[in-house]
């Protein structure tokens, strides 16, 4: 999603650690609610318990056996399940929540927070977005990371395609310090993508220095998911190492046939590092497809060289594993895969490959990925789960996320319990963000809550029809208000923008 780079400075423009206590509220909810008689899976990770839990305003005031006071609305959830709100560690609708502040897709999964901004592309200046988000709130909370090729854009201009000078390092990392001081809380960077791509390591390390005295941390789209991985995964840590700063590795995977059925080495990689005391998280989506710009197939950056396209393909297990989903030049190719428009094209797909990058570029969807890998990287009690989508994201994981995790791989296929799974959806991300205000149900906590039914609960969306709601969300509160309710979203914009202690 790195092509949203340029778009996300212009609509900016236009338009440590995370707060330790919320944001002022941008509404004020006009109600109580008592949740009388569900299962408790409370984000700790802990075993599931009867409990209620009643709301006011926006805290949770009481857990456990609870009698309802005379004005408060009840809701009985016998059957049902109540947890915390989930957070997407890495959302990308930084421009969409302008356009679409109901957030339809989201909230109907149960997320009640995002953050934005990743992959190294956001929004400039961070300042002006997260005044423009408690101006015009959503129904979902708002953190954003600085992105790496934001800054290294504005810097550097056009002339990106080279390693960055000192000065040029300095003016960069003075960049990402005013966008903590704004309120930032982090770092992104997407080393596979086109501006991004050109940095030496030595530049990712001075950045994060510049994030990690205010507090923030690395997240990252590593330069290589694919046959250079380890390479990859062994940069990040060591950029986190070097900066002294907590590394979040984005939608771990191992993208090509080179590397399936390696996931053991990979998590012994990093578990290495963590014995030895760096801080290195990782998340991940419940698809064996990535989404991303079609240009990101070829590694050494020769679009136009058909040796190269040629192995690219191969990588990954060929042109019919490569789904075009947004091709504006030619929209009769969306949602058909390369192969299939080459044949009817009576052309090879090496060379419409060339020719899609000549024409502009295309979005594209990619099934590289195997279960046993996924699997092993999910049993990890330090990954977590994330969508890598948003509201209008040509992939089912931009509405199916949470809802597929909890109906497949937690009832279906049993990989993990509800228990850890809700845990890795809500205290964890907000361990890692250090939110202390989220992510657990408890007395004094923000009431961001989820009521759903766990033996419906499942995802419904596509990868022909993405943004198809999932079923078995039954109630989704942000700070108190209701934001999703019986399979509709209610219209009340509740969200927060949560932003780091030095952009208050």
């Amino acid at each position: 999603m790195a092509d949203r780079a340029t778009a996300l400075l212009v609509c900016a423009a236009a338009c440590a650690a995370i707060a330790r206590a919320p944001a002022p509220r941008a509404q004020t909810a006009s109600r109580a609610w008592t949740i009388v008689g569900g299962q408790l899976a409370d984000g700790s990770g802990g075993q599931l318990r009867r409990a209620d839990v009643r709301i006011a305003g926006a805290r949770i005031v009481a857990v456990g056996r609870v009698a309802p006071r005379p004005d408060d609305v009840v809701i009985d959830a016998h059957g049902l399940l109540v947890a915390p709100g989930f957070i997407d560690i890495h959302n990308h609708s930084s421009g969409e929540l302008a356009n679409d502040p109901a957030a339809e897709t989201q909230v109907a999964q149960g997320i009640t927070t995002v953050l934005l901004g990743p992959d190294g592309s956001s929004p400039w200046p961070i300042g002006e977005y997260l005044a423009e988000r408690r101006q015009h709130p959503a129904a979902v909370n708002a953190a954003v990371m600085v992105g790496h090729a934001t800054v290294r854009r504005l810097v550097m201009k056009d002339d990106y395609k080279r390693a960055a000078r000192p000065e040029e390092i300095a003016e960069m990392a003075a960049l990402v310090d005013r966008g903590m001081r704004e309120g930032a809380v982090g770092l992104s960077s997407g080393l596979e993508y086109e501006v991004g791509g050109y940095a030496e390591t030595n530049e990712l390390v001075e950045l994060a220095k510049a994030a990690a005295r205010r507090g923030g941390i690395y997240m990252s789209h590593i330069r290589d998911e694919a046959d250079k991985a380890f390479d990859a995964f062994t940069e990040a840590i060591a950029i986190g190492e070097r900066a002294h700063i907590p590394v979040q590795i984005s939608h771990i995977k191992l993208g090509t046939v080179g590397v399936w059925h390696k996931a053991a080495e990979a998590i012994a990689l990093i578990d290495r590092a963590r014995a030895r005391g760096v801080d290195v998280t990782a998340d991940a989506y419940p698809y064996n497809a990535w989404s991303s710009t079609i240009t990101v197939l070829v590694p050494d950056k020769r679009y136009d060289y058909p040796p190269s396209v040629q192995k690219a393909l191969a990588d990954v297990g060929g042109a019919g594993n490569v789904l075009i989903v947004r091709h504006a030049p030619h929209p009769e190719y969306e949602f058909r895969t390369l192969d299939a428009v080459a044949r009817d094209r009576k052309t090879t797909p090496v060379d419409l490959f060339i020719q899609i990058v000549k024409d502009g570029g295309a979005g594209i969807v990619c099934t590289s990925m195997i279960d046993d890998d996924i699997r092993a990287f999910y049993l990890k009690p330090w990954v977590m789960v994330a969508s890598d989508g948003g509201i209008d994201a040509r992939h089912p994981r931009g509405a199916g996320t949470f809802p597929k995790v909890l109906g497949r791989y937690v009832r279906e296929q049993h990989w993990i319990t509800l228990p850890e799974a809700i845990r890795k959806m809500t205290s964890a991300p907000a361990r890692r963000l250090a939110l202390t205000g989220r992510g657990r149900i408890e007395k004094g906590r923000v009431a961001d809550v989820v009521v759903f039914d766990p033996r419906a609960v499942v995802d419904r969306s596509t990868f022909t029809d993405p943004t198809a709601l999932p079923a078995g969300v039954e109630k989704v509160f942000v700070s108190g208000e209701l934001v999703w309710d019986g399979g509709k979203a209610t219209g009340s914009r509740p969200g927060e923008v949560i932003a780091s202690p030095s952009g208050k």
